[in-house]
């Protein structure tokens, strides 16, 4: 047999093409599934009947993926290993009425979603992109990757203490606006059917989100640092796909036995709480892994064993020491750049990982040689959550809460070490193996 299948520099590489092609979770799970397609997996709709057959499927929902591989020898009763992440980020989105304006300015109107940076997103050339939905159901995906919208900043001759402060109203500071006139009714819809090759009569829904433009890119002297959009978390959903991508073709090519079945479920909403069909807190991934256990002849006994069995490593990005507030952190717990994937720890259940979810972890990043290290926060500061948490409580099943190290979490512009997406992406695929 040959060693796990392994990742370098490349891998970043192809994560900046990923972060580019995936500005809206819709966009995110699609590239997601066309790198599944190309290793061999094929789609599985909700609403079909299912087969018990080995090899890779995936089931898409709106903005959420999940995708696994079932080894030739697997029974109704074999665990999962499942890289859990979410595709969402926090951005401005686009309101049910968006033409709006005053004072000879048109303007789109947009609400806030998730807990964002709103200074991030000022004075910035921003596109448009996310599903337009059709009469009779079907969506169609739509990406306006250049300089759209737009939203203007104060001059400082009219604000004279703003830099000692500044203070956004979410809604009446943070309209974009993309061009002059009269607002017109229906004609930010009729400009988005036309650049998604539709009829704007035939368009009835839509789910519309801003982003930057400027492309994702490495910084430094040396190219050590990786600045982008969206890397919480779609540096997770991308190192899982390839992880399990990578998995699926050694497997399908005789070299690699999985005594597991590995999965990814990548969410969406995470960054408003999960709760949506398409969340961490509804039923898709239990859906899914019991219809995968009944497909191959199993029962109800099948499926508590197999849960029983399962390690869930949700993966999501955490806070790297920064270097101009390094008082925020715990002094004795200090991530760093390109220092490996981090564990993530909260006694009070903010994270999911105990002390057998470490030693999950560890062995992991052991067998795949990658160094790793730990986050927990300052104790006078209140502690995020993930998937973890949510996916342990409702599933059942043994959750660990780990990420990369990242600087400017929920800015419309990350930073992370140029090495970490691989270093995570090798965890990821040493434990989805195991």
């Amino acid at each position: 047999m040959s060693a796990l299948p392994t990742f370098g520099p490349d891998h970043t590489d192809g994560l900046l093409t990923f972060l580019s092609a995936s500005p809206s979770p819709y966009h995110a799970v699609a590239t997601a599934a066309a790198r599944l397609v190309e290793a061999g997996f094929r789609e599985l709709r909700e609403t079909d009947a299912w087969d018990g057959g080995s090899g890779g499927r995936f089931v898409l929902r709106g903005g959420a993926i999940i995708a696994w591989y079932v080894p030739e020898d697997a029974t109704p009763a074999t665990p999962f290993r499942i890289a859990g992440a979410h595709t969402d980020s926090p951005n401005l989105r686009v309101k049910p009425l968006p033409d709006a304006g005053r004072h000879g300015w048109k303007q789109i109107a947009v609400e806030i979603y998730g807990g964002t940076l709103l200074n991030t997103w000022l004075d910035r050339d921003l596109g448009l992109a996310g599903r337009l939905t059709l009469r009779g159901g079907d969506s169609v995906l739509v990406n306006v990757d250049r300089p759209l919208l737009r939203v203007p900043q104060l001059a400082i001759h009219l604000d004279r203490q703003v830099n000692d402060g500044l203070k956004l109203d979410r809604q009446q500071h943070m309209q974009p606006v993309w061009g002059t006139g009269t607002p017109t009714e229906g004609e930010l819809i009729e400009f988005l059917a036309a650049e998604a090759g539709v009829e704007a009569a035939d368009v009835t829904g839509w789910d519309l989100m801003v982003h930057s433009v400027e492309p994702p890119a490495y910084l430094g002297k040396d190219r050590e640092l990786l600045a982008g959009p969206r890397m919480d978390n779609l540096l997770s959903v991308h190192a899982a796909t390839e992880a399990l991508a990578a998995l699926a073709g050694r497997a399908d090519a005789g070299e690699l036995t999985l005594p597991h079945i590995p999965v990814l479920a990548a969410f969406d909403h995470e960054e408003n709480g999960s709760q949506s069909d398409t969340g961490a807190e509804g039923p898709l991934l239990g859906n899914v892994l019991e219809r995968s256990v009944l497909a191959r002849g199993g029962s109800a006994e099948d499926r508590a064993r197999a849960y029983a069995g399962s390690v869930c490593l949700s993966s999501d990005t955490g806070h790297a020491v920064h270097p101009n507030y390094a008082e925020r952190h715990d002094p004795s717990h200090l991530p760093r750049v390109n220092g490996g994937p981090i564990l993530k720890v909260n006694v009070n259940q903010r994270y999911a990982t105990d002390g057998s979810g470490r030693a999950v972890f560890a062995e992991a990043c052991e067998r795949a040689s990658v160094p790793w290290q730990t986050f927990v926060s300052n104790n006078a500061m209140p502690c995020g959550t993930t998937i973890g948490p949510i996916t342990a409580a409702r599933h059942g099943i043994s959750t660990v809460d780990i990420g990369v190290a990242i600087l400017s979490m929920h800015s419309a512009r990350e930073l992370c070490g140029a090495a970490d997406p691989y270093l995570l992406a090798n965890a990821l695929t040493a434990f989805l193996a195991d």
